[in-house]
């Protein structure tokens, strides 16, 4: 028990000083679908990229790490999870991701709730993810709240950005919050948006009609960023349909910034989202028809929509997203083996890559500050001991910000502790 107390509080431990480190005899993989570069350096100085490539000069008097030429990437940015607000999903004093009866939606800020000691944080780190895209729940709604961007450092100060975009349910979830259909969804969508707007013309004489209006103060506020496409919409959509119905609301709202998430059948409709320059974070394998609204769902969704223009992440709606966001780098691994499928569409190695790192970032606006190595981009970085996307390749090394991290979990120190049971070391509940 005290080995786990002080790895408990190992990362719990105050933010480190951002660091200047040069990585450099690597298989470099800058993040953004371009080709890995042999013999590669990356230099993060004081937490940022300054330059990374082939000919990159080593400044004198940074501490310099030889990759040895081993793979040398940015650090996966989980495209979708609710990391950090929920511990357990069956104990509702754990998950904080939706407030059902509460009578704000839209205005609810999940950062205040991410928790840094949350078990999954320190599992995925060691496995090579260093943001996470962290969404709230919807609940009595169509609008669940907005979500954060976070790092998994080990420190208490988890927040790379608060409020980065509002997230709206639809499709069969949105229908239900809405009263029964989706004509209610789109027309409470309609609503919010009108009285966002009034909110945004006159806020001192908004109507606001307490805890029964459709629309609180509140969440009329925080939807006005929406309006005026300065905060992206993350939308959960799998039906082709539904997201033809989307489309055609982009052409009255035409600032918003819409996101879709999931979208089991996009590649039903794959040219109409090029079109409208609407990027997607996807389910990466979904082919089974797990509800009315994924009946066309095929492994190929992806590959396809990627193949018709379509920006596309890979994240982990209703797939454990609280804690296993590491299983993007499995999917993408076989969004590359889907290549040699007669009749399949995947990614090449390169798009697959980018769908865990850059494509996300740049989904949500935030490709500027994470997601590759390119400069000025924030220094987190990872070293592997083989390809990054095969299934037994482990990390050997994670910077976030330039700073070194722990690869140390509680599940290395379990099985430290009960692999060889002494007599006598084993709480009581083990004797005999």
């Amino acid at each position: 028990m005290k080995r786990l107390l002080l790895l408990s509080a190992a990362f719990l431990a105050a933010p480190a000083a951002a660091q200047s480190v040069a990585i450099t005899n690597a298989k470099l993989v800058i993040g953004d679908g371009s080709a890995p570069i042999e013999g590669g350096t990356v230099i993060v100085r004081d937490g940022r990229v300054v330059a990374a490539g082939k000919t990159v000069a080593v400044p004198a008097g940074i501490a310099t790490i030889d990759a040895g030429g081993r793979w040398v990437t940015p650090g996966i940015v989980a495209g979708f999870t609710r990391m950090g607000i929920v511990e357990v999903d069956g104990v509702d004093e754990t998950n904080d991701a939706g407030a059902r009866t509460s009578p704000f939606h839209a205005a609810i800020d999940i950062a205040p709730a991410v928790n840094p000691a949350s078990s999954s944080i320190p599992l995925n780190r060691a496995e090579g993810v260093t943001r996470a895209i962290v969404a709230p729940d919807n609940a009595g709604s169509i609008f669940a709240g907005q979500g954060a961007v976070i790092d998994l450092g080990a420190d208490r100060s988890p927040i790379t950005k608060a409020r980065a975009f509002q997230f709206m349910e639809y499709g069969e979830g949105g229908a239900r919050a809405a009263g029964g259909s989706r004509p209610a969804a789109l027309t409470a969508f309609r609503n919010a948006i009108a009285q966002a707007r009034d909110y945004a013309r006159d806020p001192a004489h908004y109507a606001d009609q307490g805890k029964d209006a459709l629309l609180t103060r509140a969440d009329a506020e925080a939807l006005v960023p929406v309006v005026n496409g300065r905060m992206p919409l993350l939308v959960h959509v799998e039906r082709a349909a539904d997201m033809l119905a989307l489309i055609e609301l982009k052409r009255d709202f035409p600032a918003l910034k819409l996101v879709f998430i999931g979208a089991g059948e996009g590649w039903m409709v794959a040219r109409e989202l090029a079109a409208a320059h609407i990027p997607v974070i996807a389910s990466a394998l979904a082919d089974l028809p797990e509800s009315f609204d994924q009946l066309g769902a095929t492994q190929s969704n992806v590959g396809r929509m990627k193949a018709a223009g379509v920006l596309v992440g890979i994240g982990t709606i209703n797939d454990d997203e609280a804690r296993q966001a590491r299983r993007e780098k499995q999917y993408a691994g076989n969004l590359v083996a889907l290549t040699k499928l007669p009749g399949a569409t995947g990614l090449d190695w390169n798009a697959a890559f980018a769908a865990i790192t850059s494509a996300p970032a740049e989904a949500i606006g935030l490709g500027d500050e994470i997601g590759s190595l390119k400069a000025g981009r924030r220094g987190d970085v990872v070293i592997w001991d083989g390809d990054p996307l095969e299934l037994g390749t482990a990390v050997a090394a994670v910077y976030i910000d330039g700073i070194k991290q722990p690869l140390r979990t509680r599940q290395d120190a379990l099985r430290e502790r009960y692999m060889v049971p002494q007599e006598g070391a084993l709480p009581k509940a083990y004797e005999r």
